[in-house]
């Protein structure tokens, strides 16, 4: 059987005696603590009780599951004792100071996909490390994502795994259930391209721009259309599972905005969903975009700002972009009335 080298180890070596990159590992280390608490709380199930069982509403007004909260309580204290000045929380309507003078903030979504709890689907923790600012606390995450010092996010499947960064390329660890160890089981993922795959809500076809409708218009028509290749469509609603496919095996991925009510940014948030996604993404040499701009050239404004969130091969969504700039015509966006290169 190999031998893994354990996440610590592998995180002790590349801090070294930089002190901000020790607390940057310090505090991925304190994140895994409590996913594994969370970890073994999801492997029970309904031996654990009512875990979806709604419990209130979280800032943005949608509803907490005791999970949510749950996951939420646990990550906050796992940080209480850390180098972590502020966390700023999915599930907090405003972030919340911890170690005043710790050199650094983080921005978390304590439980990822929550809609799938009690369906045995794959959901998660999302995490977003940056450095701590001289700025109140309210104002700690109003940082372009390029100053982001790590990222990553735990999913919670048939195996727990952590994907994270700390700027030096996209690494996977995996968590050994019966010593509680976290090792490090791949190293510098690479983006796939060429996979004839994507992932999208499909349901919310009406509602999406004429950008949006050429692009999967013209991936429907398959071998007969502009593309000339047959595609299969993905969507599990759980973020970290569609990130984690595709940096695996490739593919692309859209949550766009649209013309619903307080749909027209998008439903994901930029801070502590698209950001820390986004550094994941260019670690592997993918892209990540809101349609048309760099994800991690953002810089939000609000805590749970929101965002539309297209990533995958750069290839890809550059093609995506393109879509934007030059949307098809009102009645050609379906491949029965228009005919695209295969370069647009």
């Amino acid at each position: 059987m190999e031998r893994h080298q354990t996440l610590k180890s592998f995180l002790s070596d590349w801090a070294g005696n930089d002190a901000t990159n020790q607390a940057v590992a310090e505090t991925i280390e304190k994140l895994c603590g409590a996913a594994t608490t969370i970890a073994d709380l999801i492997s029970q199930g309904a031996l654990a009780g009512e875990m979806a069982a709604i419990v209130g509403d979280n800032a943005d007004g949608d509803q907490q599951k005791f999970l949510d909260v749950k996951s939420n309580e646990l990550i906050f204290g796992a940080l209480r004792n850390s180098p972590v000045a502020v966390m700023g929380s999915e599930e907090d309507e405003q972030a919340v100071p911890l170690n005043e003078g710790a050199p650094l903030v983080v921005a978390v979504d304590p439980l990822d996909g929550s809609s799938n709890i009690e369906t045995n689907v794959s959901i998660g923790t999302i995490f977003s490390i940056f450095p701590a600012k001289d700025v109140p606390a309210a104002e700690a995450f109003y940082q372009k994502g390029t100053e982001q010092l790590g990222a990553g996010f735990m999913v919670y499947g048939p195996q727990t795994t952590l994907v994270f960064t700390v700027g030096d390329g996209t690494h996977v660890a995996t968590l050994n259930r019966s010593t509680g160890e976290w090792l490090v089981t791949m190293v510098g993922m690479k983006m796939i391209s060429g996979k004839r795959e994507y992932a999208i809500n499909a349901s919310n076809y009406r509602h999406w721009s004429p950008a949006v409708r050429g692009y999967i218009d013209d991936c429907l028509a398959g071998k007969d259309g502009p593309r000339e290749e047959d595609y299969n469509m993905r969507w599990v609603a759980s973020l970290v599972a569609e990130t984690f496919r595709i940096l695996i095996r490739g593919g692309v991925f859209l949550y766009p905005g649209d013309d619903r009510p307080d749909y027209g940014c998008g439903r994901l948030r930029l801070v502590y969903e698209a950001l820390p996604v986004a550094m994941l993404v260019e670690q592997a040499g993918g892209m990540a975009t809101n349609g048309t701009e760099r994800i991690l050239d953002l810089v939000p404004d609000d805590l749970h700002q929101r965002t539309p969130l297209v990533f995958g091969p750069k290839d890809e969504v550059e093609r995506i972009a393109r879509y934007h700039e030059s949307p098809p015509e009102k009645g050609s966006s379906s491949p029965l009335f228009g005919h695209r290169g295969l370069f647009r």
